[in-house]
């Protein structure tokens, strides 16, 4: 299981998760104002931002300019509405980044794991299998982030893992949008479920196509176009 200690935002969009999910807030409402939220949850109106920006990547609420926070958990999202990453980058380009790198981590990992690095991929399997049991998006977009984070690692290519690691803000980002699409939530633990499977039965093949198909599969759940996975040449 994961021992990381959580920041401030994660731990407050968890609260306000909770809030929307249990319907105090439900969908097509507007959540507190930033002075009163950040005083209920006793933490820094920069933290309080930090965590509305995850939940809108995850679909949950979306920011309204001079009105304040829309809850949009319920509703469909549209493609013209999916949030920026850091730094202002689009998630078409976020995704193309990962296409460029992940599968091939993916096919280094399986050809360079050892027996207690496979032990750590299963157990973080099993972080994003229980968050997504309990619709805790939250949770399970960090458990994601971690698996991703540690397929690099386990490559064994100290460019590919520090290139990864220094992207972690906007492969975060990138993560939470497929999420929104709430009633697939289950496909993005099942691909990970195939990418672990063949990384650690030391597959190259089998966990290079499995990353590339957990990439189209999230970019289909975000409303990314396919066309991002196979450009004209």
């Amino acid at each position: 299981m994961l021992k990381a200690s959580r920041s401030v935002a994660s731990e407050a969009a968890t609260q306000i998760q909770a809030r929307i999910l249990n319907g105090e807030w439900p969908g097509g409402t507007m959540l507190p104002g930033q002075r009163l939220l950040s005083q209920s949850l006793s933490i820094s109106r920069a933290s309080l931002r930090e965590a509305i920006s995850m939940l809108e990547g995850l679909g949950l609420v979306r920011p309204q300019p001079g009105k304040g926070v829309l809850v949009t958990y319920g509703t469909e999202r549209r493609c013209d509405q999916l949030p920026a990453g850091p730094g202002d980058t689009q998630p078409a380009a976020l995704l193309q980044f990962r296409l460029a790198l992940e599968p091939l981590a993916a096919m280094l990992a399986a050809s360079a794991i050892t027996p207690a690095q496979a032990s750590a991929l299963w157990a973080l399997q099993s972080d994003l299998d229980e968050a997504v049991l309990n619709t805790d998006l939250v949770r399970a977009s960090e458990a994601d982030l971690a698996f991703h984070l540690k397929v690099a690692e386990i490559s064994g290519n100290p460019m590919i893992a520090e290139a990864i690691r220094n992207a972690s803000a906007g492969l975060a980002h990138s993560l939470r949008l497929p999420f929104a699409e709430t009633a697939r939530i289950r496909e993005t633990a099942e691909e990970h479920r195939r990418i672990t499977a063949a990384i650690t039965a030391s597959e190259p093949a089998a966990a290079r196509r499995a990353m590339h198909a957990h990439l189209a599969g999230a970019a289909a759940r975000a409303g990314l176009s396919p066309d991002l996975l196979n450009p004209v040449t």
